[in-house]
């Protein structure tokens, strides 16, 4: 008590240093709730103006950040600490020079995103293909681009990266080809197989049959076989039939419809010629 009473505290400098800072606390949580709240709205408003959920997302965060950015130079003035704030601002320059150069990888990533977002090579739900990294496009952050592979593994590319390397989107346009090759044998009524081949294709359900055709032809000859390349496309914005399901029921249904028509389609076949007219012997 002898000690407590000892000392001199300055209450009313303490009392107004807690309401400064009980202050400077609610305004940080209004802004970073203000914060929030825009950017869903603006999300939401963008997104049914620009039908562009990849760059809408992108441009609301980016406003989230100056929001909240806005509301930490109020709470330096509200606190006191407007030479600090004043310090930023003279020295931005230098600053933004020096966090450039130590955080250059990070400054790199943001600027391809950004670049990425008004761009816009591909949409969210695309399946691309990048340097080798093949996927659906799940979100573009302001650092790296999130793709889901066929195997369920979430890649986060850096921005970047995107931007050096090639590109490809498969399904961009909402059209995405299919096809793969059959060999029949040698003698073979080839152009019956075709017209039941296509008539097969357009048979299935999920294939386009108007704004795109399938199509087959003669790709080469082979060592055993003739081969014919056998070429469809789906609609990757139609979420009702998922277009591996397509492709296998498409394969499917040839194979059968060649069998029993009676065509065959033979595995490779190897021709041993016997040049010395000596039996052939296990060893």
């Amino acid at each position: 008590m002898e000690f407590f009473t000892t000392m001199n505290f300055d209450w009313p400098r303490i009392q107004e240093l807690l309401k400064i800072t009980g202050i400077a606390l609610l305004i940080l949580l209004a802004f970073f709730f203000i914060a929030n709240y825009l950017q869903k709205f603006l999300k939401s408003r963008l997104v049914k103006r620009m039908d562009d959920p990849l760059l809408a997302n992108f441009l609301s965060v980016i406003f989230r950040l100056i929001i909240l950015l806005i509301g930490f130079m109020i709470v330096f003035r509200v606190v006191g600490l407007t030479g600090v704030v004043s310090g930023l601002l003279a020295g931005a320059g230098i600053t933004a020079f020096v966090i450039g150069f130590a955080l250059k990888d990070i400054g790199e990533n943001f600027l391809a995103g950004i670049l990425l977002a008004f761009k816009r090579p591909f949409r969210i739900g695309d399946i691309v293909d990048i340097n080798g990294i093949n996927g659906k496009v799940i979100m573009l952050n302001l650092r790296d681009t999130q793709i889901k592979t066929p195997d369920g593994k979430d890649v986060f590319i850096p921005n970047a990266s995107i931007i050096k390397n090639p590109l490809t989107n498969f399904t961009i346009d909402g059209f995405l080809r299919y096809d793969f090759t059959i060999g029949l044998d040698y003698g073979s009524d080839y152009r019956q197989a075709m017209r039941l081949i296509l008539e097969e294709i357009n048979d299935v359900e999920g294939v386009l049959k108007e704004i795109k055709k399938a199509s087959t032809w003669v790709e080469n000859l082979g060592e055993s076989t003739l081969n014919l390349q056998v070429a469809f496309w789906v609609d990757t914005f139609d979420p009702r039939i998922p277009d591996a399901a397509v492709k296998s029921e498409v394969i499917i249904r040839i194979l059968e419809r060649l069998a029993k028509e009676g065509f065959n389609l033979p595995s490779k076949i190897v021709e041993l010629k016997n040049y010395r007219d000596e039996p052939f012997r296990r060893e």
